[in-house]
Protein backbone atom coordinates (compact mmCIF):
# COMPACT_ATOMS: atom_id res chain seq x y z
CA UNK A 1 0.00 0.00 0.00
CA UNK A 2 1.67 3.45 -1.00
CA UNK A 3 1.52 5.96 1.80
CA UNK A 4 -0.08 9.08 0.65
CA UNK A 5 3.43 12.00 0.10
CA UNK A 6 2.80 15.30 0.96
CA UNK A 7 3.54 17.78 -1.79
CA UNK A 8 6.00 20.06 -1.64
CA UNK A 9 3.84 22.93 -1.54
CA UNK A 10 2.82 21.21 2.02
CA UNK A 11 5.87 21.05 3.21
CA UNK A 12 6.87 24.62 2.48
CA UNK A 13 3.45 25.68 4.18
CA UNK A 14 4.62 24.02 7.49
CA UNK A 15 8.09 25.32 7.18
CA UNK A 16 6.75 28.66 7.29
CA UNK A 17 4.25 27.90 10.34
CA UNK A 18 7.60 27.06 12.07
CA UNK A 19 9.30 29.87 11.08
CA UNK A 20 6.27 32.17 12.20
CA UNK A 21 5.70 30.31 15.69
CA UNK A 22 9.34 31.05 16.10
CA UNK A 23 9.27 34.56 14.90
CA UNK A 24 6.23 34.96 17.42
CA UNK A 25 8.18 33.56 20.51
CA UNK A 26 11.16 35.54 20.00
CA UNK A 27 8.69 38.87 19.70
CA UNK A 28 6.78 37.89 22.95
CA UNK A 29 10.22 37.21 25.20
CA UNK A 30 11.66 40.61 24.21
CA UNK A 31 8.50 42.01 24.85
CA UNK A 32 8.37 40.27 27.84
CA UNK A 33 11.74 40.95 28.74
CA UNK A 34 11.70 44.71 28.14
CA UNK A 35 8.11 45.09 29.68
CA UNK A 36 9.95 43.76 33.25
CA UNK A 37 12.47 46.21 32.88
CA UNK A 38 10.44 49.36 32.22
CA UNK A 39 8.29 48.34 35.23
CA UNK A 40 11.19 47.74 37.12
CA UNK A 41 12.34 51.45 36.44
CA UNK A 42 9.21 53.12 36.49
CA UNK A 43 8.25 51.64 40.07
CA UNK A 44 11.43 51.84 41.35
CA UNK A 45 12.05 55.78 40.59
CA UNK A 46 8.32 56.62 41.72
CA UNK A 47 8.94 54.84 45.12
CA UNK A 48 12.42 56.51 45.00
CA UNK A 49 10.56 59.60 44.10
CA UNK A 50 12.97 63.38 44.57
CA UNK A 51 15.68 63.58 41.70
CA UNK A 52 15.41 59.59 40.87
CA UNK A 53 11.96 60.15 39.32
CA UNK A 54 12.33 63.56 38.10
CA UNK A 55 15.85 62.50 35.66
CA UNK A 56 13.80 58.95 34.99
CA UNK A 57 10.06 60.87 33.82
CA UNK A 58 12.87 64.21 31.82
CA UNK A 59 14.87 61.20 29.77
CA UNK A 60 11.40 59.44 29.06
CA UNK A 61 9.80 62.84 28.07
CA UNK A 62 12.21 64.08 25.85
CA UNK A 63 12.75 60.40 24.48
CA UNK A 64 9.61 60.75 23.16
CA UNK A 65 9.06 64.30 22.44
CA UNK A 66 11.99 63.40 19.74
CA UNK A 67 9.99 60.52 18.15
CA UNK A 68 6.91 62.70 18.04
CA UNK A 69 8.83 64.98 16.01
CA UNK A 70 10.43 62.85 13.71
CA UNK A 71 6.33 61.93 13.19
CA UNK A 72 5.72 65.31 12.40
CA UNK A 73 9.50 65.53 10.33
CA UNK A 74 7.30 62.98 7.47
CA UNK A 75 4.95 65.99 6.79
CA UNK A 76 6.79 69.47 7.23
CA UNK A 77 9.98 70.78 8.56
CA UNK A 78 9.65 71.84 12.40
CA UNK A 79 12.62 73.53 14.91
CA UNK A 80 13.04 70.14 16.68
CA UNK A 81 16.42 71.99 18.82
CA UNK A 82 14.15 74.81 19.45
CA UNK A 83 11.10 72.36 20.75
CA UNK A 84 13.80 70.23 23.09
CA UNK A 85 15.58 72.80 24.52
CA UNK A 86 12.17 73.96 25.16
CA UNK A 87 11.40 70.62 26.95
CA UNK A 88 14.84 70.49 28.81
CA UNK A 89 13.63 73.83 30.76
CA UNK A 90 10.23 73.20 31.06
CA UNK A 91 11.15 69.87 32.97
CA UNK A 92 13.78 71.63 34.72
CA UNK A 93 11.28 74.40 35.84
CA UNK A 94 9.26 71.75 37.20
CA UNK A 95 12.09 69.82 38.83
CA UNK A 96 13.50 72.76 40.95
CA UNK A 97 9.66 73.82 41.85
CA UNK A 98 9.57 77.42 40.09
CA UNK A 99 6.01 78.36 39.44
CA UNK A 100 3.73 76.88 36.76
CA UNK A 101 4.02 80.59 34.85
CA UNK A 102 8.23 80.12 34.40
CA UNK A 103 7.55 76.86 32.84
CA UNK A 104 4.82 78.19 30.17
CA UNK A 105 6.51 81.29 29.80
CA UNK A 106 9.33 79.15 28.05
CA UNK A 107 6.74 77.85 25.64
CA UNK A 108 6.02 81.29 24.26
CA UNK A 109 9.96 82.42 24.05
CA UNK A 110 10.08 78.72 22.05
CA UNK A 111 7.14 79.94 19.67
CA UNK A 112 9.11 83.18 19.31
CA UNK A 113 12.58 81.69 18.64
CA UNK A 114 10.68 79.48 16.19
CA UNK A 115 8.83 82.66 14.14
CA UNK A 116 12.26 84.36 14.09
CA UNK A 117 14.23 81.25 12.43
CA UNK A 118 11.35 80.67 9.85
CA UNK A 119 11.59 84.97 9.41
CA UNK A 120 15.64 84.05 8.74
CA UNK A 121 15.08 81.28 6.21
CA UNK A 122 12.43 83.19 4.26
CA UNK A 123 14.81 85.64 3.96
CA UNK A 124 17.70 83.64 3.23
CA UNK A 125 16.28 81.23 0.98
CA UNK A 126 12.84 83.01 -0.44
CA UNK A 127 10.26 79.83 1.64
CA UNK A 128 9.65 79.43 5.00
CA UNK A 129 7.46 77.15 6.67
CA UNK A 130 6.50 79.25 9.55
CA UNK A 131 2.82 78.03 9.99
CA UNK A 132 3.44 74.71 9.97
CA UNK A 133 6.33 74.62 12.21
CA UNK A 134 5.24 76.14 15.29
CA UNK A 135 2.55 74.34 15.49
CA UNK A 136 4.30 71.20 15.28
CA UNK A 137 6.61 72.59 17.60
CA UNK A 138 4.89 73.94 20.08
CA UNK A 139 2.16 70.45 20.16
CA UNK A 140 4.78 68.33 20.83
CA UNK A 141 5.81 70.77 24.02
CA UNK A 142 1.81 70.39 24.75
CA UNK A 143 1.09 66.58 24.11
CA UNK A 144 4.44 65.16 25.73
CA UNK A 145 6.80 67.61 28.06
CA UNK A 146 3.30 69.06 29.71
CA UNK A 147 1.80 65.60 30.90
CA UNK A 148 5.69 64.19 32.20
CA UNK A 149 5.94 67.84 34.24
CA UNK A 150 2.35 67.11 35.76
CA UNK A 151 3.86 64.04 36.63
CA UNK A 152 6.66 64.85 38.04
CA UNK A 153 4.54 67.44 40.49
CA UNK A 154 2.46 64.89 41.35
CA UNK A 155 4.99 63.10 43.21
CA UNK A 156 5.65 65.67 45.00
CA UNK A 157 1.89 65.53 46.56
CA UNK A 158 1.21 63.67 49.89
CA UNK A 159 -0.71 60.94 48.43
CA UNK A 160 1.58 61.26 45.27
CA UNK A 161 3.63 58.00 45.38
CA UNK A 162 0.21 56.02 45.78
CA UNK A 163 -1.38 58.51 42.74
CA UNK A 164 2.02 57.84 40.63
CA UNK A 165 2.04 53.84 40.96
CA UNK A 166 -2.07 53.72 40.45
CA UNK A 167 -1.82 55.71 37.19
CA UNK A 168 0.90 53.90 35.65
CA UNK A 169 -0.24 50.01 36.83
CA UNK A 170 -3.98 50.48 36.17
CA UNK A 171 -2.51 51.58 32.30
CA UNK A 172 -0.63 48.76 32.55
CA UNK A 173 -3.37 46.34 33.24
CA UNK A 174 -5.44 48.09 30.51
CA UNK A 175 -2.77 47.75 28.24
CA UNK A 176 -2.20 43.78 28.62
CA UNK A 177 -5.77 42.83 29.19
CA UNK A 178 -6.75 44.82 25.90
CA UNK A 179 -4.14 43.10 23.88
CA UNK A 180 -4.45 39.36 25.60
CA UNK A 181 -8.47 39.47 24.87
CA UNK A 182 -7.75 41.19 21.41
CA UNK A 183 -5.32 38.45 20.48
CA UNK A 184 -7.56 35.40 22.08
CA UNK A 185 -11.24 36.38 20.99
CA UNK A 186 -11.00 39.71 19.52
CA UNK A 187 -13.80 40.20 16.95
CA UNK A 188 -15.04 43.47 16.71
CA UNK A 189 -13.28 46.22 15.07
CA UNK A 190 -12.91 48.95 17.84
CA UNK A 191 -11.52 51.65 15.14
CA UNK A 192 -10.38 49.77 12.49
CA UNK A 193 -9.32 52.81 10.47
CA UNK A 194 -7.15 54.12 12.50
CA UNK A 195 -5.97 50.46 14.59
CA UNK A 196 -6.89 47.21 12.96
CA UNK A 197 -5.55 44.96 15.73
CA UNK A 198 -7.83 46.88 18.58
CA UNK A 199 -11.23 45.39 19.28
CA UNK A 200 -14.28 45.82 20.93
CA UNK A 201 -13.36 42.83 23.66
CA UNK A 202 -10.19 44.05 24.05
CA UNK A 203 -11.60 47.43 25.57
CA UNK A 204 -13.85 46.05 27.81
CA UNK A 205 -11.47 43.67 29.40
CA UNK A 206 -8.55 46.61 29.50
CA UNK A 207 -11.23 48.69 31.10
CA UNK A 208 -12.29 45.76 33.51
CA UNK A 209 -8.78 45.08 34.04
CA UNK A 210 -8.14 48.74 35.20
CA UNK A 211 -10.92 49.01 37.40
CA UNK A 212 -9.98 45.25 38.91
CA UNK A 213 -5.97 46.38 39.80
CA UNK A 214 -7.57 49.93 41.21
CA UNK A 215 -9.70 47.66 43.87
CA UNK A 216 -6.75 45.91 44.49
CA UNK A 217 -4.36 48.53 45.21
CA UNK A 218 -6.44 50.59 47.86
CA UNK A 219 -5.61 47.57 50.17
CA UNK A 220 -1.90 46.82 49.82
CA UNK A 221 -1.78 51.08 50.29
CA UNK A 222 -4.33 50.88 52.84
CA UNK A 223 -6.36 53.99 51.64
CA UNK A 224 -10.01 54.47 51.00
CA UNK A 225 -10.79 52.27 47.95
CA UNK A 226 -13.24 54.74 45.67
CA UNK A 227 -10.53 57.50 44.60
CA UNK A 228 -8.15 54.88 43.40
CA UNK A 229 -11.12 52.96 41.95
CA UNK A 230 -12.76 55.70 40.28
CA UNK A 231 -8.65 56.29 38.72
CA UNK A 232 -8.49 53.10 37.69
CA UNK A 233 -12.13 53.32 35.57
CA UNK A 234 -10.80 56.70 34.32
CA UNK A 235 -7.49 54.98 33.32
CA UNK A 236 -9.33 52.03 31.50
CA UNK A 237 -11.08 54.51 29.04
CA UNK A 238 -8.99 57.56 28.39
CA UNK A 239 -5.90 55.82 28.38
CA UNK A 240 -7.12 53.84 25.29
CA UNK A 241 -8.38 56.61 23.87
CA UNK A 242 -5.35 57.88 24.14
CA UNK A 243 -3.59 54.96 22.93
CA UNK A 244 -5.74 55.85 19.54
CA UNK A 245 -4.71 59.16 19.04
CA UNK A 246 -1.50 57.78 19.15
CA UNK A 247 -1.80 55.16 16.43
CA UNK A 248 -3.61 57.95 13.76
CA UNK A 249 -0.54 60.23 14.39
CA UNK A 250 1.63 56.99 13.25
CA UNK A 251 -0.81 56.28 10.51
CA UNK A 252 -0.37 59.56 9.27
CA UNK A 253 3.43 59.77 9.02
CA UNK A 254 3.02 55.79 7.69
CA UNK A 255 5.21 54.21 10.34
CA UNK A 256 4.46 51.07 12.32
CA UNK A 257 6.21 52.41 15.77
CA UNK A 258 7.99 55.51 16.70
CA UNK A 259 11.06 54.10 17.51
CA UNK A 260 12.84 51.04 17.90
CA UNK A 261 14.87 51.53 21.50
CA UNK A 262 12.46 49.21 23.83
CA UNK A 263 12.28 45.49 22.21
CA UNK A 264 9.00 44.40 21.27
CA UNK A 265 7.51 47.94 22.40
CA UNK A 266 9.08 50.41 19.83
CA UNK A 267 9.50 53.87 21.11
CA UNK A 268 9.06 55.89 24.30
CA UNK A 269 6.19 57.50 22.70
CA UNK A 270 4.29 53.75 21.80
CA UNK A 271 4.70 52.92 25.59
CA UNK A 272 3.57 55.79 27.37
CA UNK A 273 1.41 57.39 24.63
CA UNK A 274 -1.99 56.08 27.61
CA UNK A 275 -0.27 57.87 30.08
CA UNK A 276 -0.01 61.28 28.47
CA UNK A 277 -3.63 61.64 28.97
CA UNK A 278 -4.31 59.92 32.01
CA UNK A 279 -1.52 61.70 33.95
CA UNK A 280 -3.26 64.97 32.56
CA UNK A 281 -6.73 64.13 33.98
CA UNK A 282 -5.36 62.65 36.68
CA UNK A 283 -3.65 66.18 37.71
CA UNK A 284 -6.65 68.29 36.97
CA UNK A 285 -8.87 66.39 38.36
CA UNK A 286 -6.41 66.57 42.26
CA UNK A 287 -5.96 70.42 41.48
CA UNK A 288 -9.09 71.20 41.43
CA UNK A 289 -10.97 68.98 44.26
CA UNK A 290 -7.46 69.77 46.17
Amino acid sequence: MELHKPSPGARIETDKSKGTSAVKGRDFFKRTASGIAIVALIVGSIIAGGVAWDIVASLIALRSLWELYGLLYTKFRLSRGWGITGGVLMLLTISIGLSYAVTLSIMTMVAVLVLFTETVRRQATGHSYALWNIGGTLSGLVYVVLPWSFLILLRSHPLGKQYLLTIFLCTWSCDVGAYLAGTAFGESPLCDKVSPAKSWEGFWVGFVASIVCGSILPVLFDLAPFPLVLLGALCGVAGQLGDLAESVLKREARVKDTGNLIPGHGGFLDRFDSILINATLTFFIIEVIG
